[in-house]
């Protein structure tokens, strides 16, 4: 098509899913019409050249991620497109009032599941299928983190179903990742589209790093204001490694290795070229099983000898807690209605997906007579692994997935396969933009003060033409989230 076409000209939704920025007969949702008369104004030529220019920059400012499936190990560009995902302020509202209450009931219910266990002795939720899981560390048990929080960061991945409601589709309170790129996109949104972002009244993203420092400082065993704070890697080989530079150098925080950090008396300590500083507050983005050879594995050289003894003394504080694993598992999913209903005595404000735990009999009969139906996730799996399409499956993967279910049952959940919504996303070999899958990430603070939600988070978009994994690592991309500003009264 002529290159100085609109940009959304002749633009189609595809059947049966709720699309992002135009209705159902093909006009821009009326929220949006400000935004949408400011996008359209670029031409396709003109905005393959933003389009350009914003990937040029996210290579230029180091934004990569690893594949750890590439032989070579290659850094990457996070794919980004520049046409933004936009969420009206009512919309907004609504589901930020629903990730406060689930972040509050999984607090409760982590508070609990370490101490006497009320919910499992109670029946409300299957006392064998959380003490199955292998996040749950039963050494743990008793343990009271200082600040009394151990989900200080949540991300909770959102899709969208045909009919435009919001439902959650699995819950990240270990280590969630991929802020960095939410604050990194809105920078070239800045920098490429500004009358676009202008015209449309975003709400600013820029404030988390800052946020979040006080979110950390508030749980530390001493005063905030004498408070020091790190951020722990495994170093620049870990696919993330970009967020961790990115997040302490933006909270002014000192970024450490493992072999920076060592324990004496039951506290941590920080190695200097001036001697050993104390460090209170821990934002570790190393794996829990990994973070101390003394209670997880022996041979984690990755790990910081004592740091759990000096964290169950209150000595230090670690975010996220370790343990936190059991209330994200896949398997638990299912019952975390259930789980607000039991601590806070209400109906969840938020959807999720109607689910099959294989570990019950009759779950797994169905999952079974009906695997080229459903989706089939491994529990302790993420990015897309250890997944089964059904309907996208050869017999061939089918049957395999039949005898892993079979032979390990607690290890998978099945799903029916949702329509994901769609939003207008820029295609670099046509030159224009068509229909792709999304589904987003916002990202919840916890500290003493409770949860805060970033207006906006991490939009993850299907690259491919038909897919519904959006995950970097099998060919997904990123688009900024455009949360709108309420309407002045």
């Amino acid at each position: 098509m002529d290159a100085a076409t609109p940009l959304l000209a002749d633009y189609r939704g595809l059947p049966g899913t709720w699309d992002e920025l135009f209705t159902e007969s093909g006009a821009p949702r009326p929220a949006f019409r400000r935004a949408f008369d400011a996008l359209d104004v670029h031409t396709r030529a003109g905005f393959a050249v933003c389009q350009g220019l914003a990937e040029r920059a996210l290579l230029n400012q180091g934004v990569t991620f690893s594949v750890y499936s590439d032989q070579r190990g290659t850094e990457k560009i996070f794919p980004f497109c520049l046409v933004p995902r936009i969420v009206s302020a009512p919309d907004w509202a609504a589901l930020e009032r629903g990730l406060v209450q689930r972040v509050r009931a999984l607090e409760l219910f982590l508070a609990d599941i370490y101490d006497r266990q009320r919910i499992l002795a109670d029946g409300a939720v299957p006392a064998d299928l959380v003490l199955a899981s292998k996040s749950w560390f039963p050494q743990l048990r008793g343990v009271r983190p200082v600040g009394n929080v151990r989900i200080h960061i949540g991300g909770i991945d959102l899709v969208r179903d045909p009919k435009g409601i919001w439902r959650v589709l699995e819950d990240n309170l270990r280590t969630p990742s991929g802020v960095s790129y939410v604050l990194e996109n809105r920078i070239i949104s800045k920098r490429v589209i500004p009358d676009v972002l202008d015209a449309a009244r975003v709400e600013p993203v820029d404030a988390y790093p800052a946020r979040l420092a006080e979110s950390l400082r508030s749980v530390s065993p001493v005063d905030p204001d004498e408070t020091s704070a790190v951020v722990l890697t495994p170093g620049p080989y870990n696919s993330a490694y970009f967020e961790h530079s990115f997040l302490a150098r933006t909270m002014g925080l000192e970024l450490v290795q493992p072999a920076d950090l060592f324990t004496d008396r039951d506290r941590v300590f920080c190695r200097t070229t001036r001697g050993p500083r104390p460090v209170h507050v821990i934002y570790r983005r190393i794996d829990e099983t990994y973070l101390d050879p003394e209670v997880f594995r022996p041979d984690s050289l990755l790990g910081v000898p004592g740091i759990l003894r000096a964290w169950a003394k209150g000595n230090v504080a670690l975010a996220n807690a370790p343990g936190n694993g059991v209330a994200d598992d896949k398997a638990v999913y299912p019952f975390v209605p259930d789980i607000i209903r039991y601590y806070l005595s209400e109906e969840p404000l938020l959807a999720q997906l109607d689910t099959w735990v294989c570990a019950r009999e009759d779950d797994r009969r169905f999952v079974l007579e009906h695997l080229g139906e459903l989706v089939v996730k491994a529990v302790d799996e993420a990015g897309g692994y250890g997944m089964l399409m059904g309907p996208q499956a050869t017999r061939a993967e089918i049957e395999d997935f039949r005898k892993r279910v079979q032979a390990e049952p607690r290890k998978y959940i099945a799903q029916k396969r949702l329509e994901l919504s769609t939003c207008p996303t820029w295609v670099e070999g046509k030159g224009q933009v068509e229909p792709r899958r999304v589904d987003l990430r916002p990202y919840v603070l916890n500290g003493r003060e409770g949860p805060w939600v970033l207006p906006g988070g991490l939009t993850r978009v299907a690259l491919k033409e038909g897919s519904y994994v959006v995950n970097s690592s099998q060919g997904g991309g990123s688009k900024d989230t455009w949360v709108q500003k309420p309407e002045a009264t």
